[in-house]
């Protein structure tokens, strides 16, 4: 069928037609064959004599391994755990002597299967929680040997890692959070790490694949590092995504009811004096109020041992709705004092119109 619809039919008389099927037919069929029996030679003299055990160069130079990154989603982000998730299509590209090859291609596409026969760098993400390689419908890899031996390997990882988040300004923080990758074993005098087109274009992220409702994802700075510790000194790529929190949400949510209780709250200075229990129920009411928002307020955040921003307006806050409450019993009390003192003088008065009548008529 797939010869069929390569061909095509001259329709001048039936014999031509059926003569010209034919010859037609076995010419393209018979190149196709040719062409798959050459890509099995090529594969199978690849493989001959190869140790996917050692790497490229291995007692010889470096091994140069090209990387780029493609998000194609970026969040949730986590401000209790202090993590991100992201799903991306990691690439690496790298030189092996051992495969090069000559043939009537110039580039082997090649699926999953042959991931496991050649040497794959042992690349691993060092500040990732968890990690996920998507196997469906079939292992999400892509493998490609071009003719002067470059190999590309590109696979679909869905990963979880730790984000350091300083929440002093919150709601009005920013941060960065990175992702770090490199060798697990290999030290950098045996791999290098490097980014396959630069430092500014090596990690695309589209608009269309940010799916954060809490922040902004302003842009990301791509770097590369030595780990150091008491097995070597080991090559790494960092990446830093900088968000910048959105601050609609906590507008909504708790600064405007905040502003709008400690404003009730001054509403009680037109009460009457005399009114005790209205100024007492509106002044306990603001204040249980207050407590309400601030604790639904820390509820979406990890339990820090400093003040942020938000807990220092809540506390001004507090103070103003605390201070009316403070008045109304300062001035009760002050009043009730003057009553008193009021009626003893009254009694005084009266007092000293009964002693004295005469001189007081």
């Amino acid at each position: 069928t797939k010869c069929l619809l390569t061909i095509y039919i001259p329709l001048f008389t039936l014999y031509t037609v059926y003569d010209g099927y034919y010859k037609v037919l076995y010419l393209v069929c018979g190149n196709e064959k040719v062409f798959s029996d050459n890509i099995t030679r090529i594969l199978d003299r690849l493989l001959d004599g190869y140790d996917n055990r050692l790497r490229p160069g291995s007692g010889g130079g470096v091994t140069e391994v090209k990387t780029d990154i493609f998000v194609t989603s970026f969040g949730p982000v986590s401000d209790v755990k202090m993590e991100f998730t992201m799903d991306m299509f990691f690439r690496q590209m790298w030189v092996d002597e051992r495969l090069k090859f000559e043939g009537p291609t110039e580039i082997l596409r090649l699926n999953n299967r042959m991931v496991d026969k050649i040497w794959t760098p042992d690349t691993f993400f060092r500040n990732s929680r968890r990690s996920i390689s998507h196997n469906m419908t079939t292992p999400n890899k892509l493998f490609r040997i071009m003719q002067n031996g470059t190999v590309l390997y590109t696979m679909r990882l869905t990963i979880g890692a730790e984000c350091p988040m300083s929440l002093m300004d919150f709601p009005m923080d920013g941060h960065a959070c990175p992702l770090r990758f490199g060798s697990y074993a290999y030290t950098s005098n045996e791999i290098f790490f490097t980014w396959k087109k630069g430092p500014i274009a090596s990690v695309e992220c589209p608009k269309e694949s940010i799916s954060l409702l809490q922040y902004d994802l302003v842009g990301q700075t791509l770097s590369s590092e030595i780990f150091k510790s008491n097995t070597g000194h080991y090559s790494v790529q960092v990446v830093h995504f900088h968000l910048q929190r959105k601050l609609g949400y906590y507008l909504i949510q708790t600064y405007i009811p905040l502003i709008m209780v400690v404003v009730l709250s001054q509403v009680s200075f037109w009460i009457n004096k005399e009114s005790v229990p209205a100024r007492t129920v509106a002044g306990i009411t603001t204040v249980l109020t207050m407590t309400t928002l601030s604790i639904s307020a820390r509820q979406s955040l990890p339990k820090v041992a400093y003040a942020t921003a938000m807990d220092w307006f809540i506390a001004v806050c507090f103070a103003f709705v605390a201070s009316a409450l403070v008045e109304f019993a300062a001035v009760n009390y002050f009043a009730t004092l003057q009553a008193h003192d009021l009626k003893k003088e009254k009694a005084r008065v009266m007092l000293s119109k009964k002693i004295f009548p005469s001189v007081f008529p």
